[in-house]
């Protein structure tokens, strides 16, 4: 079952939704969010025509999770986009008004529909969208006249979900405003990677010893496990990369995923902060290589100077 609500927000009527903030530096970002089968179906359309022509007029990248993969107590599927944050955006919206025309929409109606728009969020930084007290929800619901709800945490999950809900145009604004939040958060851009977050089919729930489990793959069973390094907190940068670069393609090319604990959040008796990954053990050994390969870099003195004539 899902999460009950424990952030809620409502807008002031009447109060006009102030301009969007500037965008943040066009490094790649990545949305996630929820889509039922029918939605998925819609996106996708006809022989792939829908979702390659938003691709196409947004240069954004499109996934989605296979229609048996589900987010954790739901019966939703999962859709990724990734690009520029204005990419992004624009395939957002596209997306939004899709599902707005085709399953909000009613007939004789004469105030605009109202949808629902659920994102998926890391834990580590739905406290950026909250703010203290509440101060940061309150202001983006002012800002975009949308209803923003946030589940509360879920300790087997390592994300939550935050549900906007209101106009096309409300949805289009808070998904900017809540996403300009989001990819000024590095530990936002280290959760959400180029890969779907979960190494078993969604809802499946997780055996086994060290939170590992079995995934299933074209029929056939692969063993998922998880291992912890410890990296000194001075090279943690190194191995994230700018914009999280490096260790989006760490866990691209080994198919593991990787999570690193929040800053002041060290193995016990030192400064190492935890770095876990999980995946099959092929997987986690080519990323555990990568990584130490990466502080090996950092770590190296400079090479010496020639000596002169």
């Amino acid at each position: 079952m899902a999460s009950p609500d424990v952030a809620y927000a409502s807008p002031n009527d009447g109060a006009p939704p102030s301009q969007p903030p500037p965008p943040p530096p066009s490094d790649t970002i990545y949305l996630k969010f929820l889509a039922s089968n029918a939605e998925a179906g819609s996106i996708i359309g006809k022989g792939g025509s829908t979702i390659s022509d938003f691709q196409s007029r947004s240069n954004a990248r499109i996934q989605l999770s296979r229609n048996y993969e589900y987010f954790p107590g739901t019966s939703d599927r999962i859709i990724m986009v990734s690009g520029t944050f204005d990419e992004v955006l624009n395939a957002t919206e596209l997306i939004l008004t899709k599902l707005a025309n085709e399953f909000y929409a009613e007939d004789g109606e004469e105030a605009e529909p109202r949808s629902k728009f659920r994102l998926i969020v890391p834990n580590s930084s739905c406290g950026g969208i909250i703010g203290k007290g509440g101060s940061m929800i309150k202001s983006l619901v002012e800002d975009s006249q949308a209803n923003i709800k946030i589940s509360s945490q879920d300790n087997s999950l390592n994300d939550r979900l935050v549900t906007v809900i209101g106009t096309l145009q409300q949805l289009v604004q808070a998904t900017n405003l809540i996403l300009s939040r989001l990819s000024e958060d590095l530990h936002y851009i280290q959760s959400m990677g180029p890969t779907f977050s979960y190494a078993l089919p969604y809802g499946v729930p997780n055996h086994g010893p060290n939170g590992g489990g079995k995934k299933l793959q074209n029929n056939k069973e692969e063993i998922s496990d998880s291992v912890t390094l410890g990296v000194a907190d001075e090279h943690i940068g190194i191995v994230v990369g700018r914009s999280g670069r490096n260790i989006s393609e760490i866990s691209q090319i080994s198919g593991a995923r990787i999570k690193i604990s929040e800053r002041g959040d060290f193995i016990d008796g030192t400064t190492n902060r935890k770095v876990t990954i999980t995946g099959s053990q092929r997987a986690i050994n080519v990323a555990e290589k990568m990584i130490m390969q990466k502080v090996a870099s950092a770590s190296s003195p400079p090479p010496p100077l020639a000596p002169e004539n």
